[in-house]
């Protein structure tokens, strides 16, 4: 694991595999890591990754514990995922780019970020990109709300306006053609796609990452496994992979009434 605290996760390599999915392909893996001597296994994705790992470590009777890594932040049960900070900033930097040309050619932009299930990167990257509207899974959207919140800021003077609307809630050039029949905008829609799932992670990320490891192989060594590891109040956390994968995210309310209030 030399140098690559600068790199993206996806140094790791890893991906779904359609044999882990089988116990043939399970037992296959198992056979792997005892010739390798590997001892443990340090899990770092989603819930998937984690049921994946509950299911082997109970089969084979193999430690696992796990770290959560993805760009959603839809684990409930740690307050940040690493990953996150980072597609944040991408999604920041992108935002500021386009807030640019919006407001020298007085145009409405959509921008889509990724989060098909949760809405936390469209939610917080537009609060600190100073989004006029953004649109999530989890709270209902009419487009005539959107329509209208547009002339409103129109008619104060405004004349550029920036939508971050989560992937989960659905096309955004077909939202776009809905608000330029509506409004006759000049609007432009552009998909960041997967340039937010790359980069070089920020030190908030680099620093949690690095936190998350060590507590992870500490518990290890202290004979604990089938466990995850989190945060919750800059407090490095750990508790039963059962525990973590029943808990539901509640989405921030607060945050999301914040980005209206402020985008008056």
């Amino acid at each position: 694991v030399n140098n690559i605290v600068n790199k993206g996760g996806t140094i790791l390599k890893s991906a779904r595999s359609s044999e882990f999915k089988t116990l043939e392909g399970r037992k296959k893996a198992h056979e792997n890591l005892v010739k390798a001597g590997v001892d443990a296994l340090v899990v770092i994705g989603g819930d998937g990754t984690f049921t994946g790992g509950l299911l082997f470590s109970t089969e084979f009777n193999f430690p696992i514990m796990g770290i959560p890594g993805t760009i959603d932040n839809d684990l409930a049960y740690t307050d940040y995922t690493i990953g996150f900070d980072t597609t944040q900033n991408t999604i920041i930097d992108a935002i500021g780019k386009i807030r640019d040309t919006s407001s020298s050619h007085e145009r409405v932009n959509i921008i889509e970020v990724m989060g098909r299930h949760c809405g936390d990167l469209a939610l917080y990257a537009g609060l600190a990109g100073g989004a006029e509207t953004v649109i999530v899974p989890e709270v209902d959207f009419k487009v005539e709300d959107v329509c209208n919140k547009l002339k409103t800021t129109q008619k104060r003077g405004k004349r550029h306006s920036i939508i971050v609307l989560a992937e989960g809630v659905g096309n955004a050039q077909d939202l776009g053609k809905e608000i330029i029949k509506e409004t006759g905008a000049d609007l432009r829609v552009t998909v960041l796609g997967h340039v937010q799932r790359g980069g070089s992670p920020t030190a908030f990320d680099r620093i949690l990452a690095s936190r998350m490891g060590v507590r992870a192989v500490e518990l290890l060594l202290d004979g604990k496994a089938a466990r995850v590891v989190g945060i919750r109040d800059n407090k490095i956390i750990d508790m039963d992979i059962h525990e973590a994968l029943s808990m539901t995210k509640e989405f921030d309310k607060d945050t999301y009434e914040m980005v209206k209030i402020l985008s008056i």
